[in-house]
């Protein structure tokens, strides 16, 4: 089986003018065959997140007027728009909404689902994203939208603005994308007010972000990031966080946005494997999304030098969203308007810099969480996840159900680049069930092809093994298939287990269920709402690639080590003495320093 949404590259999408022209002109007969006599735009299967949508289309149909002159536009866009305003603005509270401060303000706002009480909370991102397809429609309103009905729109606009800053609570989904939305559409709307409320309108956005937003970002793999629905971080929300920062730059000119957008790009970055596969956040784990992320992962692709477009996206939605049968829906539409407008270019080489949270060169890389232990391992197109044994997760030495991956002190990193080599070191001091202090040093190298992992612990009792993953995808093209596999040798016995116990928290990786539809059954919260990761954290047990202590090594030692990728001979041999661990594999010779004060690698090449 293959995973739903994780499809190709995002920037492999064209993004050319005359690309964007072509998806523009299939928007326009789209809508043109759609309008109703009253002028709705609305896809007939759309039930929620409706409330933005008409006016979304009625957007795109503006842009492909301005860009081509299409005669058969400018009624169009003016019947739709009066449509929006006569029928999708709504000034009575919907009956059970919770987060309102100024109940019966007549305020307009937009509604997630039209029916009323039927489902009020989404409510408050459904105005945002209202408020977004209005001002990109006064952007684009030269010669199609003038006079009373340009005031109205204006109008509604602002109110618009006062209903989510004045009479209700601010984000109250904790949700950072949303929220950036919500000052990016501030920040555009001042630029159609008259003083002085445009300079209220701009000074409220900036103070909102600094307050409500930047200060309460939440920190994650030594980088602070806009919290998205409580967590750090979502693999399906954090690049739409992006690209609200991407818009709220290239508006505002704010020094801010483009260094938090630097941040969270480069926290992308490390997390991310060449493969572009990720998965994790507190609302969706492998659900990705597409043009949505396309303007903040090309922005600061530019920005900070490395190809964030590997970002394996949801291309069926690549330009823009569609339902079921393929057919344009307006929700988010002002995102494809701004990436037609960005004229940045994509940056495709990766960087150079060393990352403490990644390893990469070639096709393989690691993405380390916070206790820089493994929370993905890409090698010969197979992605591997933290495994699971006795409810902890991770990768690292096992005795008697107890994982020693858990950090008791500072972790220390090194890294080195030689020719045709990369490796990373970490040493991290941990303490077992019997309160022994031992210091796990693990050493990862590759080639660009195969990873080499090598971990050094002092001795431990009984029978340890080395926990080295849980195979759970593999590319397939431009999709992503499940898998229970890979290719991975050991220089000691190596097993691959299952799960003895039935029930969502044993994970076997040879079912069909994936790991997103685990983890929200584990989550405390219906689907949708619940926290995936909080869920996933609850597995009890899970596939695993577990990997005997090498033969040879240094008696006061246990040494594991595993390679993933092209198989072959695979013997390596160990020695130490005062200088160190020495390590000779087919491919290389490493120098691992003692586990005290600087932490010391050398690495070559093999002769």
């Amino acid at each position: 089986m293959h995973l739903p949404r994780q499809l190709g590259a995002l920037h492999d999408l064209p993004d050319t003018p005359e690309a964007y022209d072509a998806v523009l002109a299939d928007v326009v007969e789209q809508a043109l065959a759609r309008l109703t006599p009253e002028g709705n735009l609305e896809h007939p299967d759309c039930v929620d997140d409706i409330g933005d949508t008409s006016l979304g289309v009625t957007s795109l149909l503006a842009l492909a007027w301005q860009r081509g002159k299409d005669p058969r536009l400018p009624e169009a866009v003016r019947r739709s728009l009066a449509f929006h305003l006569r029928e999708r603005v709504y000034r009575e509270d919907n009956p059970g909404y919770p987060n309102l401060t100024a109940p019966g303000s007549g305020l307009p706002y937009a509604r997630y689902t039209l029916a009323a009480g039927a489902h009020p909370v989404g409510d408050w991102p459904s105005t945002v994203w209202a408020l977004l397809q209005a001002v990109n429609l006064l952007d684009l309103a030269e010669g199609l939208v003038e006079g009373e009905q340009r005031a109205e729109l204006l109008g509604v606009a602002h109110g618009y603005w006062r209903w989510l800053t004045e009479a209700t609570f601010f984000n109250p989904q904790e949700a950072g994308n949303q929220a950036i939305g919500c000052v990016v559409g501030g920040l555009m709307l001042a630029r159609h007010l008259p003083a002085p409320h445009a300079g209220a309108v701009r000074r409220r956005a900036l103070r909102l972000y600094e307050e409500k937003i930047r200060a309460h970002r939440v920190r994650d793999r030594g980088a602070l990031l806009p919290p998205e629905h409580g967590g750090a971080y979502d693999n399906n929300y954090g690049p739409i966080s992006l690209s609200f920062l991407a818009q709220a730059h290239r508006v505002s000119g704010e020094h801010v946005f483009a260094e938090d957008g630097d941040a969270l790009a480069r926290y992308i970055d490390a997390r991310l494997p060449t493969g572009g596969f990720d998965n994790g956040g507190p609302r969706y784990s492998e659900q990705h999304s597409g043009f949505e992320s396309v303007l903040g992962l090309r922005h600061f692709s530019r920005r900070i030098g490395s190809d964030l477009g590997r970002y394996r996206g949801d291309t069926g939605w690549g330009r823009h969203a569609v339902k079921a049968d393929g057919g344009v829906d307006g929700h988010f539409a002002w995102m494809l308007v701004w990436q037609i407008q960005d004229t940045t270019r994509w940056h495709r080489t990766p960087s150079r810099t060393p990352a403490r949270h990644q390893l990469r060169a070639g096709t393989v890389s690691v993405a380390f969480d916070d206790r820089m232990t493994p929370s993905l391992v890409e090698a010969a197109g197979t992605y591997y996840l933290p495994a699971a044994v006795n409810r902890q997760h991770g990768f690292g030495p096992v005795t008697d159900g107890f994982l020693h991956c858990r950090p008791m002190g500072e972790v220390r990193v090194r890294d080195v680049r030689t020719a045709g080599l990369t490796g990373k070191l970490v040493t991290k001091p941990v303490v077992g069930r019997d309160h022994v202090l031992r210091h796990v040093r693990s050493l990862y190298v590759t080639d660009g092809t195969s990873l080499w992992t090598t971990v050094a612990v002092q001795r431990l009792p009984g029978t340890p093994y080395l926990l080295a993953g849980l195979p759970y995808a593999a590319d397939d093209g431009d999709r992503v298939r499940r898998t229970a596999e890979g290719e991975v040798a050991s220089a000691g016995e190596l097993r691959l287990t299952h799960p003895d116990a039935d029930g969502v928290d044993h994970f076997d990786a040879r079912a069909e269920r994936t790991q997103e539809e685990a983890a929200f059954a584990l989550a405390a919260d219906p689907r949708g709402y619940g926290n995936p990761d909080l869920g996933w954290s609850h597995l009890v047990s899970s596939t695993a690639l577990e990997a005997q202590p090498a033969p040879g090594a240094p008696e006061d030692l246990h040494v594991f080590a595993v390679r993933y990728g092209p198989q072959g001979p695979f013997e390596p041999t160990f020695a130490h003495d005062g200088s160190g661990l020495t390590v000779r594999t087919e491919a290389f010779t490493a120098v691992i320093g003692e586990p005290v004060g600087d932490t010391e690698l050398t690495l070559r090449t093999a002769r």
